[in-house]
C-alpha cells in the first residue's frame, strides 16, 4: 500500500473521529432536545460514514476488493439516520410546542403532525 492512501485513509479516520468528538460534545452541551438531536444525527452520519468509507478505501487497496458490508452499512445509516430524527423531532413538537407557536405553513393545511393529532387549525380546537 502506498504512502498516498495510508495518508488518505488515516485523514478519513481522524475526521470520521472528530465529527464523533464534536458531536458528543454538542450532545452534552447543548440546550434543548432539538438542539441535541442536531448534534449526534451529524456525528452519525458524518463521523461513522468517514470510519466506513476509510475501512472500504483499506481493504479494496490492500486486499484488492470491495467490500459490500460497509457499504450496506452506511445506505442503512444514510437511511435511517434522518427518518429516526424527523420521529423524534415530530413528538418533541407534539407534546412541547402548542399550534399557535409555529409559523404559518402557507397553504389551505396547518403543520402536519398536528392535522393528524386532531388539534390543527381545521379541527374546531
Amino acid at each position: 500500500m502506498s504512502q498516498l492512501s495510508e495518508v488518505a485513509i488515516s485523514a478519513l479516520l481522524v475526521i470520521s473521529g472528530l465529527f464523533g468528538l464534536v458531536g458528543s460534545w454538542g450532545l452534552v452541551r447543548l440546550r434543548d432536545t432539538l438542539q441535541r438531536l442536531h448534534a449526534p444525527t451529524k456525528a452519525t452520519t458524518l463521523g461513522v460514514g468517514g470510519a466506513l468509507l476509510a475501512s472500504m478505501l483499506y481493504f479494496a487497496l490492500t486486499h484488492g476488493q470491495v467490500s459490500f458490508h460497509e457499504l450496506m452499512i452506511s445506505v442503512f445509516l444514510f437511511i435511517t439516520a434522518p427518518v429516526s430524527a424527523n420521529f423524534i423531532a415530530k413528538t418533541h413538537m407534539l407534546h412541547h410546542v402548542q399550534p399557535e407557536e409555529l409559523p404559518p405553513t402557507g397553504r389551505a393545511t396547518g403543520w402536519a403532525g398536528y392535522e393528524a393529532a386532531g388539534q390543527g387549525e381545521g379541527s374546531g380546537n
